[in-house]
């Protein structure tokens, strides 16, 4: 997470200013590069402190495994599925997939959230901000 929120600044401050009020192109992915690499620092304290009190030659479960087997799936899957299905079907699918996959409990409420994420972060980048996402044969 470190490493992605040095890219992310990276890329955002080479971003061409506009000069068009307060905020540019490069407002959002400062402030979600910062907060990655907050994230990720947090992470890597907490990592430490933990990995000085574990025991020595515990092997990775194997669930664990097929858990992140089965998360990087959904991922594959979003990524092929995107443009054709378009962002909030696809985006519903991965939010409801990674809340199950990383134990979320299982019922409709994991389904709501889902959906209701990906609604709510479509209609905040493409009809208020202007981003233009898939939309599939549906218009959302």
């Amino acid at each position: 997470m470190v490493v992605a929120a040095i890219l992310v600044i990276t890329d955002a401050i080479a971003l061409p200013d506009t000069g068009k009020g307060v905020a540019g192109p490069a407002t959002v992915p400062l402030v979600l590069g910062s907060l990655l690499g907050v994230v990720g620092i947090g992470l890597v304290a907490r990592s430490s402190a933990e990995l000085r009190s574990a025991a020595a030659g515990v092997p990775l479960r194997s669930r664990s495994a097929l858990r992140l087997c089965a998360l990087v799936a959904a991922l594959v899957a979003f990524a092929l599925l995107l443009p054709v299905l378009g962002y909030v079907v696809t985006s519903a699918g991965l939010f409801i997939a990674a809340a199950l996959l990383l134990g979320a409990p299982r019922g409709w409420h994991v389904v709501a959230h889902g959906w209701s994420l990906a609604a709510l972060v479509f209609v905040v980048f493409d009809r208020l901000i202007g981003l233009t996402l898939p939309t599939g044969p549906w218009g959302f």
